[in-house]
């Protein structure tokens, strides 16, 4: 896949500007510009329900940085497996953990094909480490595996990062499945890193938005509570300080207070 060239035509004729992407949109509330006007009407529309999404997709960016920065660094993991990894932007997984070891390695996982084009033509690794970038959906947890083992090494610890992913798939028994599915994959001493959308900073706004999404109006994706976010850390051991929302996972620096919570929660669990 690496082979591939950034620009590769067969994956531009992919890309479908018709309908919106989660990828694409967050890109939007994230200030950049890889996105499409299908995309931006939708983030418009959901901001007008839901105002500060915008907030949230900044916290769960910062919440990236200090789990990998943690992780990379106290916990000494030196791999990185990242499903749904959204549009190159600042800060990504391996530019994080090559700051703190150059040998990290990581592979990129993502549904869309612009993902993939940006991936190849910007995220460049350490050449001491690797990055690698698989077109795959989370509900293929084999065809993920296969090909991240050609990167990473499957007998030494490493992370699986789910940021905003498993909100696509509603059941949450095949939800928990999937996750159990991939970490069974991974050794003792692995970690999960698990963000996803909740409905109980704002209910009445989260409520409305699946009002939206039940009408077709705005795309798929299934708000949870803490509790049942918590139900991905079955078998894990929480990090510090638990599940909590991505605006207050281990802070650097309290000096002002705590933040305001925002409606996505997350945590960091270790396989024992």
């Amino acid at each position: 896949m690496t082979d591939d060239s950034p620009l590769d035509p067969a994956l531009l004729s992919r890309i479908d500007t018709s309908k919106p992407h989660q990828a694409r949109v967050w890109n939007y509330w994230l200030g950049g510009k890889d996105n499409y006007p299908v995309d931006r009407q939708l983030a418009e529309k959901l901001r007008d329900v839901y105002p500060g999404m915008e907030d949230i997709a900044r916290h769960t960016r910062v919440f990236l940085g200090r789990a990998v920065r943690h992780l990379a660094g106290e916990a000494g993991i030196r791999q990185f497996l990242d499903i749904g990894t959204g549009l190159p932007t600042v800060d990504h997984t391996h530019e994080v953990a090559q700051r703190v070891d150059p040998a990290s390695r990581v592979v990129y996982v993502d549904n869309d094909p612009l993902v993939l084009v940006h991936a190849r033509a910007l995220l460049a690794s350490d050449p001491r480490g690797a990055c690698d970038y698989i077109e795959a959906d989370v509900r293929e947890p084999d065809t993920i595996l296969e090909f991240a083992s050609k990167t990473l090494d499957f007998s030494r610890p490493t992370a699986l990062m789910l940021l905003g992913v498993m909100g696509t798939i509603f059941d949450d028994d095949e939800a928990c499945a999937l996750v159990r599915h991939l970490m069974d994959a991974l050794p003792s001493g692995s970690y999960l890193v698990f963000e996803d959308g909740t409905n109980t900073v704002k209910p009445e706004a989260a409520a409305e938005a699946e009002r939206l999404r039940d009408k077709g109006e705005v795309y798929e994706y299934r708000l949870r509570t803490p509790a049942e976010i918590a139900r991905f850390f079955d078998g894990l051991e929480l990090v510090d300080p638990g599940i909590v929302s991505v605006s207050r996972w281990q802070l650097e620096s309290d000096v002002f207070g705590l933040p305001p919570e925002v409606d996505a929660f997350c945590g960091v669990g270790r396989k024992p």
